[in-house]
């Protein structure tokens, strides 16, 4: 009975820490960071929630009502998408959100660095993508890896207005946390999620760096 109620709690904690750091609310998150701890927090603070919100609308909002569609006409099993063979559509669609914001950012005069960062998400996407078709990689991971990736980025270049160093340290701790949930809950081994970490990392802060 203790075993099983540990296990239950496990489980729980996995599941919350899935849903909270769920592929889709990252770009969301990484604006957010944008917004609020670079350089950019300077910006009025109306600009600052109508790019968020926007943004937000646009890679996470958006894919969500697609896959509410495409579980309706029961084309994938769930929202989460775990069968590797049903995430192409699904990925496709995301990476072609994540370009539209990428050109709702440079239509709007953003820094380069900034557009590359959601370019460098939408290439995760793409990647994902790719390697889905015959190994299933994990999303979550590549999602916090990207995140990882552009707090990096913000912190190396010089792009932030605060110290970046604790925020970094405290995502890499949620990475671990969140690659230990997937594990936990069965949905990937160990090689799925460090290489979705992998992945996520260096196409975003590749992108930055690069062509930022």
């Amino acid at each position: 009975m203790k075993q099983y109620t540990v296990n239950k709690l496990l489980a729980g904690i996995a599941n919350f820490l899935s849903t909270a750091f769920s592929p889709l609310l990252m770009p969301t998150y990484g604006v957010f960071f944008v917004m609020w701890v670079s350089v950019l927090c300077l910006l009025p603070y109306g600009t600052r929630v109508s790019v968020l919100l926007v943004c937000m609308g646009i890679t996470c909002i958006i894919p969500i009502i697609f896959l509410s569609v495409m579980r309706h006409f029961k084309l994938i099993k769930s929202l989460h998408v775990d069968e590797r063979e049903q995430r192409l559509i699904p990925y496709l669609f995301t990476a072609l959100c994540y370009a539209v914001a990428a050109y709702y950012l440079y239509y709007c005069h953003s820094p380069q660095w900034f557009t590359m960062f959601m370019v460098g998400s939408a290439i995760t996407v793409l990647l994902m993508a790719v390697i889905n078709l015959k190994w299933k990689i994990s999303a979550h991971m590549a999602g916090i890896g990207g995140l990882v990736g552009l707090i990096y980025q913000l912190h190396v270049q010089g792009l932030s207005a605060i110290d970046l160093l604790w925020l970094l340290c405290s995502v890499v701790l949620v990475a671990g946390l969140l690659g230990s949930a997937r594990l936990v809950l069965k949905r990937h081994d160990t090689w799925q999620v460090l290489a979705g970490a992998v992945v996520g990392f260096l196409c975003v802060s590749l992108t930055m760096r690069l062509f930022g």
